[in-house]
């Protein structure tokens, strides 16, 4: 049977491996999945998103199913609206960070949060049986105006608003030539912040800085902040369910560190509950449910996975150290919206700017890096490093206990033809030691 999702939905390159043919073929079997009802559609700023969401209205519209289009949003806005507007399920058209050339799909349950890997599963097996639906009549497609407001009134029901609009906060905002565009500006400014935006143009090329904001390509903002005397700066990914954040000196954090922070502020308001994050995050977050009550659950890598078991656990929190954040109160999906919202919230309660309040969780000393290797390439790398290491957990890559402050984990891609190498140390040092001797390992088993 042909393996279709990734860690995330599925992609491809545009015109190769993701053609026309192929996608309508997928929203065949995605349109016998959901059998009947209404969908609704989104999409991101990829050139070809427009094309391809034509082609999605048709498949749906012609196994019997009406399409409602929500037109260009973030990913996390098609989610809310799916769930909040009654829809039966919905189809977001984007590949995330994924380089310019990418498009792809991330199917959406009546619940707002993507279908679970058991249901993947199922639409894999219609795919490889062509066993599609054979509809008595069309559906129809129509327009759905209500998925901007229905998600900035979600976001902000759940804040302090006077309390933020009192702050007057400025704030820098890196929409990445990406989805968020369309929303965080007018969030923003619903509560009353002052706004500075870069790589505001919505623009397939992603030509500012890329689609995937990292430490290396956010200098543009650092210097926003430090020049207009911002409260903090924050960064979307392509589609706008991910975001990186700045302080008001300029220094980047790291996704897992405002994570970090804002668990430790939701927790401090919500006791006795669970945080779900994944194997490749670091291990400080045990220490901050401890002091409020609170247990972590941890699962393998991917949005997916957190989301699935929030739902399930009834979760208050969920995150990734890669800046995808969820707060199971608004929705149990990453989004860049809700997290800087909680951010602004956070700092409308606090005597303290955002430095100062990183500087109160436990230190946390993460990193990643990436090689260029194929999905057979890795298979080799995580069995030779295992012949090193046979104690390791081997439920998602490898995860290597080094010893009590020092692990690496490394597992392929599910998104890209990559292997990601992440690891956390007790400094920044020995961080750069431990990462620096594994990418040698992995590259000489490569060679």
């Amino acid at each position: 049977m042909k393996k279709l999702f990734g860690t995330n939905g599925v992609r491809g390159v545009f015109s190769e491996d993701f053609s026309l043919e192929f996608v309508n073929d997928l929203v065949m079997s995605l349109s016998s999945y959901f059998k009947k009802g209404k969908i609704l559609v989104g999409y991101d700023g990829r050139h070809s998103s427009p094309v391809v969401a034509k082609i999605v209205s048709s498949a749906l519209n012609y196994s019997g199913l009406d399409c409602y289009m929500a037109g260009l949003v973030p990913t996390p806005c098609l989610e809310y609206a799916t769930k909040k507007l009654g829809y039966d399920g919905g189809l977001m058209i984007t590949a995330s960070h994924n380089p310019p050339q990418y498009n792809g799909i991330k199917p959406v349950a009546s619940d707002g949060v993507e279908i679970s890997r058991e249901d993947e599963q199922k639409i894999e097996q219609i795919f490889d049986e062509q066993s599609w639906i054979k509809a008595d009549t069309f559906g129809k497609t129509f327009e759905e105006i209500n998925v901007i407001s229905t998600y900035i009134d979600g976001i902000v029901s759940l804040l302090d608003i006077d309390m933020i609009k009192d702050k007057k906060f400025k704030v820098c905002l890196d929409l990445g030539n990406g989805a968020q565009s369309v929303t965080a500006k007018k969030l923003c400014e619903e509560l009353g912040c002052e706004v500075f935006t870069i790589n505001e143009n919505i623009d397939g090329d992603f030509p500012g800085r890329g689609s995937e904001p990292t430490p290396q390509n956010l200098n543009e903002l650092s210097k926003l902040v430090v020049n207009t005397n911002s409260d903090f700066g924050i960064a979307f990914d392509g589609d706008g369910d991910r975001s990186i954040f700045c302080d008001e000196n300029g220094k980047i954090l790291t996704g897992d560190s405002s994570a970090l922070l804002l668990c430790d502020y939701l927790l401090k308001q919500y006791p006795n509950s669970q945080v779900v994050t994944c194997l490749n995050s670091g291990n400080t977050i045990e220490k901050i449910v401890e002091k409020n009550n609170s247990q972590v659950v941890r699962t393998k890598v991917g949005s997916v996975e957190v989301s699935r078991r929030m739902v399930n656990d009834d979760a208050l929190v969920g995150y990734e150290e890669n800046g995808g954040f969820m707060f199971g109160k608004h929705n149990c999906v990453r989004d860049g919206g809700m997290t800087l919202a909680l951010m602004l919230d956070l700092l409308s309660k606090s005597k303290s700017n955002l430095s100062e309040n990183i500087k109160n969780i436990p230190p946390s000393f993460t990193t990643k890096t990436k090689i260029e290797c194929s999905l057979e390439q890795s298979e080799i790398i995580i069995s030779e490093l295992l012949k090193d290491y046979p104690d390791s957990d081997t439920s998602d890559g490898i995860k290597i206990q080094v010893d009590d402050d020092n692990w690496v984990m490394i597992r392929s891609s599910g998104t890209e033809p990559i292997i990601r190498i992440y690891g956390e140390s007790n400094s920044q040092q020995n961080l750069d030691s431990l990462i620096s001797n594994f990418v040698e390992k992995t590259k000489s088993i490569l060679s």
